[in-house]
């Protein structure tokens, strides 16, 4: 039997990823260090962004390793452009096969009280929409190919909740239920749809909001592990999401975060007297309830 080929090969397939840029040069966020993964891989890579001197910095990163990718400027919330972006994608390399879902906004703050409603159209529609117009345009490209796969980003705070603004954790959460949504549409098509639900990774964007040392270790202390994660984290796990290795995986929500979902790292540990206690105590209250 010939030895298995070797893992996580791109070579031949092409990528498109949106919000491939960073607001910072030379700075890792979550659609950089995807991109940068995809193309180091041997993936033809479209750098999706409406900012374009973010998305060149991104490729001048890609070429400096020798990779290749082509910007590709994009108002995702536009469904004109959308369409135009994919079409731009087929005329350079003539196919698709995976499509990474990357940009989003934290949103306006308040409850539903409080919250903007004009800002709640507009954000909903860049965290949500945006990904149902690319898809939209993208899926019948990768049906050609009989073959294809998604990512799309949701949080941890689509999972868990307890975000200061409303808008932030119901888009997330709405797209944990659209990317289930979209793995049973298209399994038939071996077309495979999965999300990402990272938490708190410093980026340049958390960067840029005027994170201090302070509180970026309160951030550290909330996931198990107590290490900080990087845009790398979540471009390995995408890197992984959208690789043939996982050509079973589908309709699969991945948190990266630490174990932040698993566990709350902070709750004092017990004692083997305590434990003892509450077992007894447990099991009485059994007994009582079944007499």
């Amino acid at each position: 039997m010939p030895p298995p080929p070797p893992a996580f090969q791109f070579d031949g397939d092409v990528a498109i990823v949106t919000g491939a840029g960073s607001r910072l040069d030379g700075e890792i966020g979550n659609g950089r260090a995807t991109a940068i993964l995809l193309a180091r891989q041997g993936a033809k890579v479209a750098l999706v962004d409406y900012n374009l001197a973010w998305a060149r910095e991104t490729k001048r990163m890609i070429d400096a390793e020798g990779g290749v990718s082509e910007v590709v400027q994009c108002d995702v919330t536009k469904e004109k452009e959308c369409e135009a972006a994919v079409r731009r994608v087929v005329e350079m390399w003539g196919k698709v096969h995976v499509l990474v879902n990357i940009v989003g906004v934290g949103g306006p703050h308040g409850n539903v009280t409080e919250v903007d409603l004009e800002a709640w159209d507009r954000d909903f529609r860049i965290n949500v929409t945006s990904m149902v117009m690319m898809s939209r345009y993208a899926i019948p490209e990768m049906k050609k190919v009989g073959r294809g796969a998604i990512v799309n980003m949701s949080s941890v705070s689509g999972l868990l909740g307890g975000n200061p603004g409303v808008l932030y954790p119901v888009s997330k959460g709405a797209i944990i239920q659209l990317t289930r949504a979209m793995a049973a549409h298209h399994g038939p098509d071996n077309i495979r749809v999965n999300c990402v639900a990272p938490g708190m990774v410093y980026t340049p964007m958390v960067r840029g909001r005027g994170m201090t040392d302070e509180l970026r270790q309160k951030r550290i202390n909330q996931n198990l592990l107590r290490q900080e994660g990087t845009g790398w984290d979540v471009g390995y796990a995408i890197l992984f999401l959208v690789s043939r290795e996982a050509r079973w995986i589908t309709g699969v929500i991945f948190p990266v975060d630490g174990g932040t979902t698993a566990g709350n790292p902070n709750r004092p540990a017990l004692g083997e007297d305590t434990l003892a206690k509450e077992s007894l105590g447990n099991a009485e209250e059994g007994e009582s309830a079944n007499n």
